[in-house]
């Protein structure tokens, strides 16, 4: 009997494979959660100090809609895996906290309490609750370093459907609509295209590129500058306005012809 099936006999040898076992799974478990540690998450989205004062933000001013762990209620949704873009993009529009429940919060002022620092504290403790997408950097977002001619092609391919060729939105189904683009910032932009707020669907890294999503940001904010070489811009909603003021203004003009053609015919009788 050789040394080696000595051992695998000796009545101690299945304990110690299964302490070897399970130090195994413990090592492969601690480096998971190294990985996926919530301050780890926090330090991305600002300081580790941010996550307790969001939390207390969190609790004071969004725990009555979203639970006091972010888990969800009947009136708004879990916030786990959300991410720090998705908070940013929210509360920097002043869609959150919301006012009223309804089919789609509107772009509004600031809740008095929001501003750059409490914005980056809610969002470093979402954030630790379990990653998600993160606020871009100023170099993603900067449309300088974006391609308008490329972005443009893309936003006509992805986005004119809701938003209009100019970004300046249009009515959805169930009281829903895409909102106007003018008063989004770049990182606004951005964070929308990676987190798909309300009825818009997510354009990931794998569906636009992280080049892609910036060249299209220089797409809309170029666009914004662009003059109407044909008049008045009525909008630019397109032909629905176009065809309004055309029926309207057709209307009028018939309308003070035959008064002027009656009067007129009054006069020379």
């Amino acid at each position: 009997m050789t040394r080696s099936t000595a051992w695998r006999r000796h009545p101690l040898a299945r304990y110690a494979v299964l302490i070897l076992a399970l130090a195994l799974v413990g090592m492969v478990y601690a480096a998971f959660v190294q990985a996926s540690k919530p301050a780890d998450a926090a330090l991305a989205a600002g300081k580790v100090d941010d996550v307790a004062e969001g939390k207390s933000l969190f609790v004071a001013h969004c725990s009555s809609c979203h639970g006091m762990n972010a888990e969800g209620t009947n009136v708004a949704p879990t916030l786990v895996g959300v991410g720090a873009a998705a908070v940013d993009f929210q509360m920097s529009t002043g869609r959150m906290p919301a006012g009223n429940p309804g089919p789609q919060a509107p772009r509004k002022p600031l809740a008095h309490w929001v501003n750059e620092e409490s914005t980056r504290q809610v969002a470093a403790y979402v954030q630790s609750l379990g990653g998600g997408p993160q606020v871009p950097g100023k170099e993603q977002v900067d449309p300088k370093l974006g391609d308008a001619g490329k972005g443009g092609e893309l936003f006509r391919a992805n986005c004119i459907q809701c938003h209009n060729w100019a970004g300046a939105g249009g009515a959805l189904t169930q009281g829903k609509y895409a909102p106007n683009l003018n008063e989004s910032s770049p990182t606004q932009i951005y964070e929308a295209m990676v987190t798909g707020p309300q009825a818009m669907p997510v354009f990931n890294d794998s569906t636009i590129t992280p080049e892609e999503k910036r060249s299209m940001i220089a797409y809309i904010t170029q666009v914004r500058e662009q003059k109407d070489p044909g008049g008045f811009g009525l909008g630019r909603i397109g032909p629905v306005t176009e065809g309004l003021v055309a029926f309207v203004a057709g209307i009028a003009a018939l309308a003070l012809a035959a008064i002027w053609i009656t009067a007129k015919k009054r006069q020379k009788s």
